[in-house]
C-alpha cells in the first residue's frame, strides 16, 4: 500500500507534491518505464525538460500507469535556445505535443542566461500561457534574486518556485531564504548531490541509526527542511526506496550534523551567474 507525499502550497493558491521522480539524464527509452515505476510507488509528481529529450516518455509512462491525468502533476521547462516571447510559445507547444498534455501544471525557465538578456520577455509568454489556461503555474529555474526581482519589477508576476541545485553539501540558505521571504517554493535540483553524499561518513552514521539508506536519509532532510525533491532513478527498487520516508523523522542531531555538510564550493553544477549555453 503506497503511502500519499505531503503537498506544499504555491503562492498562485495551486500546490505541489513535496516529493517528485526526476528524469535528467534518463534514456528516453527507459523514461515510461521509470515514470510507471514511480506512480506505482506512490509518486503524483513528475519533473522534465525539454533539454532531457524524454518528454515523450513521460507522457507514455502516464498514460499506460493507469492513474488518472488529474492525479499527477507534471512540469516540464524551456530550454535556453527558445527562450523570448514567440520562440517560447512556440516551444511550449511542442512540449506539449510530446507528453500528450492538454493543460500542463508547471513550466519553468530552465535558466536565466543573463547574457543573452531574453528572460523577461520569455517571463512574459509564460504568464501569457497562463492566462490563456494552457499551464496551472509558472516558475523559473536556476534563477538568482536578481532575476526575480526584475521578473516582478517588469511583469508583476511572481514565480510560484525555483529549482535549483540544493543538497547538503549545497545547501543554498540564502537562497531559501529569499524564496521564503518572498513566497516561492525551493526545489532541489541533484538532490543527492549526483550521489557523492552516499558515501559520506556522517551521512552514512544517521542512515544506520534510523535502519535506513543514505539515499532515504537526504530525501528526508530535504522533506524536513521545506524543500521540493526530484530524485533520479530508473531502477524501480531504488525510486520504490527513496519515497520510503515518511515514516521517520531526524531529529536535531541530525539535522545539526548535516548542516555542518555545507559547502561553500560545494556547487557541482554551473554558476547561473555566469552560465550561457
Amino acid at each position: 500500500m503506497t503511502q500519499q507525499h505531503p503537498s506544499l502550497a504555491l503562492n498562485d493558491g495551486r500546490s505541489i507534491p513535496q516529493l517528485g521522480l526526476g528524469v535528467w539524464r534518463t534514456p528516453a527509452d527507459a523514461t515510461a518505464q521509470a515514470v510507471k515505476a514511480a506512480l506505482a510507488a506512490g509518486y503524483r509528481h513528475i519533473d522534465t525538460a525539454a533539454i532531457y529529450g524524454n518528454e515523450a516518455g513521460v507522457g507514455e509512462g502516464l498514460r499506460t500507469s493507469g492513474v488518472a491525468r488529474e492525479e499527477v502533476f507534471i512540469t516540464t521547462k524551456l530550454w535556453n535556445a527558445e527562450q523570448g516571447l514567440d520562440s517560447t510559445l512556440r516551444a511550449f507547444d511542442a512540449s506539449m505535443q510530446l507528453l500528450g498534455l492538454d493543460v500542463l501544471d508547471l513550466y519553468l525557465i530552465h535558466w536565466p542566461n543573463p547574457s543573452r538578456d531574453l528572460y523577461v520577455d520569455t517571463w512574459r509568454a509564460f504568464v501569457r500561457l497562463q492566462s490563456e489556461g494552457r499551464v496551472r503555474s509558472i516558475g523559473v529555474s536556476n534563477f538568482e534574486p536578481e532575476h526575480i526581482d526584475r521578473l516582478v519589477q517588469e511583469t508583476g508576476a511572481k514565480p510560484v518556485l525555483n529549482q535549483i541545485e540544493l543538497h547538503p553539501r549545497f545547501q543554498q540558505r540564502r537562497l531559501r531564504e529569499y524564496h521564503a521571504a518572498n513566497g516561492i517554493a525551493t526545489q532541489a535540483w541533484s538532490p543527492l548531490g549526483q550521489g557523492q553524499l552516499l558515501e559520506d561518513a556522517g551521512i552514512e552514521a544517521i542512515a544506520a541509526r534510523h535502519g535506513k539508506t543514505p539515499a532515504q536519509v537526504v530525501v528526508r532532510w530535504h522533506i524536513e527542511v521545506g524543500n521540493v525533491v526530484i530524485p533520479k532513478s530508473v531502477n524501480p527498487g531504488r525510486i520504490a526506496e527513496n519515497a520510503d520516508v515518511f515514516d521517520f523523522a531526524l531529529d536535531a542531531q541530525d539535522m545539526a550534523a548535516i548542516a555542518q555538510l555545507d559547502q561553500a564550493e560545494g556547487r557541482i553544477g554551473p554558476n547561473p551567474l555566469t552560465a550561457a549555453f
